[in-house]
């Protein structure tokens, strides 16, 4: 992703469903075998709150860690809201390994308007050239490729206010995501996915992976 920032919410949301997919759909199957009385909500439910525990912990960069610390911090706040947002499409029975979960994060996550704007950024995050390549000939230093892949990561993880993000970077001081900050977007998101996975839960059969 530091390579290719422009592209860094595809490849997130691409390998997300790839590493954590899996893991979403075990925890599903387990937390069904031992209660199989509890509804899909309530399932829903129980992962939110893991989840947004989780990005409260993440909060916050001290000043001596700089770009590449608060790059980190932001990416773990995406990772974690992708992981909860996989978790809920297995809490209602849609396979969180699926490819089109990806596009679903994307636009969870407003990153894309519309699902097929996203499914044409990841076809293009999924065929870029090796990361070598993609500055070769430029003038690009580390340092910019970083900005904009913390304020990439930063759009994608619900910190709508980038220019305050891009002021913090720029002095070379760390970014601060407030407990309160990292915890509302992540419950914002949330409440859109069991929007989403609730609807289709009811609206037809879960989707299933394909071979």
């Amino acid at each position: 992703m530091r390579e290719d920032p422009q592209y860094a919410p595809e490849h997130l949301a691409l390998e997300a469903v790839r590493r954590l997919g899996p893991e979403a759909a075990e925890w599903a199957r387990r937390t069904r075998a031992a209660q199989p009385h509890l509804p899909p909500h309530a399932l829903a439910e129980s992962a939110i709150r893991k989840f947004v525990n989780r990005a409260r912990l993440s909060g916050a960069v001290s000043g001596a860690a700089g770009l590449p610390g608060a790059v980190l911090d932001i990416g773990v706040l995406a990772w974690t809201q992708a992981r909860m947002v996989l978790h809920i499409a297995a809490a209602y029975g849609v396979d969180p390994a699926h490819p089109d979960r990806a596009t679903d994060l994307l636009v969870l996550q407003k990153v894309h308007k519309v699902a097929e704007t996203a499914r044409l950024a990841l076809g293009v995050a999924a065929g870029r050239e090796r990361a070598g390549a993609l500055f070769r000939g430029t003038n690009t230093p580390l340092a910019r490729a970083m900005l904009k892949l913390s304020v990439k990561l930063a759009q994608m993880a619900g910190v709508r206010a980038a220019k305050r993000v891009f002021a913090k970077i720029v002095p070379g001081a760390a970014i601060i995501l407030g407990t309160w900050a990292n915890s509302s977007a992540t419950k914002d998101l949330a409440r859109r996915s069991q929007a989403l996975y609730g609807q289709r839960a009811i609206g037809g059969p879960p989707t299933q992976r394909q071979p």
